[in-house]
């Protein structure tokens, strides 16, 4: 493309130049002819009034000296009243031409050795006198050369400027056209961080910000297909839990130990997908118009399934909130999948007998999710919630509470970790019922960062739990 340019810029210039260069090199060529001309005219213009007066040979020899020299102009007398003609000067125009000139009464010229020879008649009472003005070539030509090389000079000036700025042009065309070519192969390579800069012409910039637009996307469906089979992996975790619980109260006989050594491999190799899985960029796409679920029926079916869990181990459930219906923007199962989440935690990482409660509160704009127990509690609640990072401890995969904070981010809220009045943890989700409007996009900081409350939000108006430190 560079050189495309360049070549169909210098055969335009070309041939601009040679279209106004060359008549204007023979129009000055002309010119320095009229001018030579006119100079010769104006020498003979001077003999012709001496004439008018005298026609004796030394007073015209003095006029014709005087008007320029003796060798560039000549006169020539007709014969009359029986005296000779006269010629004064040195005569370079042939007979034939003067007497041409004589009976046609006009000026005229005539090509002779060395340059041209102007023949002016001058008519008298004893007949016409012509005057011959030598012009030479040299001051016909004066200064056409001159012009000739100024024209060249510019003439080259201006194709090599011309093709100086397709040059460049052609740079700033081609740049962009190869960051473009090379960003598409090393995408095409798998380097997912391959981006090209948004420079350049319109059509290209348009063309870079769509391959961005496209990078951005393909990354951002790649890590949501990671993100959903670690997901997906950690929604087995609840009848993991429950397969574990059950194969520990089987005793200690051979398919006891078989079953419980069963359902570890399977939590192990359930931890590595995850885990494998871990590298991946939240999905934070809104759910759609008619999308979401009530949430207190969604808390009853669930404790429902958790309660029979608890009595084994001897835990103090409650519940509260889920006596009439509360609507929020979330799918079922995400939500279920969340709850899931957060109670599974209670039961690995609490002792059993460990009390804990789920509470529900609907607010004008919010829904407000209290999961929080009576254990030890969580020490390090940012690091808790940095997703794939864990809380250390055999089993742990970090990726609970980071499904947690994305259905919540997915509405506008936020989750918190703190202390719950219980004595152990609390984890606060809010969802926000009129999603991102008026919110713009929700901006994500680094993973793990508690979210503050956002100014304008209603304060919450549980304030039985302590501040995070």
């Amino acid at each position: 493309m560079r050189w495309a340019l360049v070549k169909v810029c210098l055969a335009v210039t070309t041939m601009v130049v040679v279209a106004f260069a060359v008549p204007l090199g023979l129009v000055i060529k002309e010119m320095a002819r009229d001018r030579a001309f006119s100079n010769a005219e104006r020498e003979a213009a001077v003999v012709v009034p001496a004439l008018s007066i005298t026609t004796e040979r030394d007073q015209l020899e003095r006029v014709v000296a005087a008007a320029g020299s003796d060798d560039g102009m000549a006169v020539h007398i007709p014969a009359s009243d029986g005296r000779a003609a006269v010629d004064l000067g040195r005569q370079r125009a042939a007979a034939a031409d003067v007497a041409a000139v004589r009976d046609l009464g006009r000026v005229s010229t005539t090509e002779v050795p060395g340059g041209s020879a102007l023949l002016q008649p001058v008519a008298l009472s004893f007949g016409t006198v012509v005057i011959e003005v030598y012009v030479p070539e040299s001051e016909v030509s004066n200064g056409v050369a001159t012009a000739w090389a100024v024209l060249a000079a510019v003439g080259v000036a201006l194709v090599v400027g011309s093709v100086a700025v397709a040059d460049r042009l052609g740079v700033r065309m081609v740049r962009p056209a190869r960051r473009l070519v090379e960003g598409a192969h090393e995408l095409g390579e798998g380097k997912l961080g391959a981006r090209v800069p948004e420079d350049g012409p319109k059509e290209l910039r348009l063309a870079a910000v769509a391959f961005n637009a496209m990078a951005d996307q393909v990354v951002q469906l790649l890590a949501n297909e990671r993100e959903l089979a670690a997901d997906l992996s950690h929604r087995l975790r609840t009848p993991l839990t429950v397969l574990r619980l059950n194969a520990a109260s089987l005793g200690d006989s051979p398919a006891a130990e078989q079953t419980r050594a069963a359902v570890a491999q399977l939590e192990r190799e359930v931890d590595t997908i995850i885990r494998t899985a871990r590298e991946a960029k939240p999905q934070t796409a809104a759910a759609g118009p008619g999308a979401g679920c009530d949430a207190a029926e969604v808390v009853r079916e669930r404790m429902a399934f958790w309660s029979a869990l608890a009595e084994d181990e001897g835990r103090k459930v409650r519940v509260a909130g889920v006596d009439r219906p509360v609507r929020i923007p979330v799918a079922r199962a995400d939500l279920a999948a969340a709850l899931d989440a957060l109670l599974g935690n209670v039961f690995r990482h609490t002792p059993e007998g460990t009390a804990f409660a789920v509470d529900v509160h609907n607010a004008e704009d919010a829904v407000i999710m209290l999961v929080s127990d009576a254990g030890p509690g969580i020490p390090d609640p940012e690091a808790a919630m940095a997703r794939g990072r864990g809380s250390g401890s055999a089993g742990s995969t970090g990726l609970g509470l980071d499904i947690v904070r994305r259905l919540a981010e997915s509405t506008g809220g936020d989750v918190r970790v703190g202390s719950s009045v219980l004595g152990g943890a609390e984890v606060r989700i809010w969802i926000q019922l009129d999603g991102r409007a008026g919110q713009g996009p929700v901006r994500r900081g680094h993973r793990g960062a508690v979210r503050r409350r956002r100014p304008g939000r209603p304060a919450s108006p549980f304030n039985r739990t302590r501040s995070l430190p």
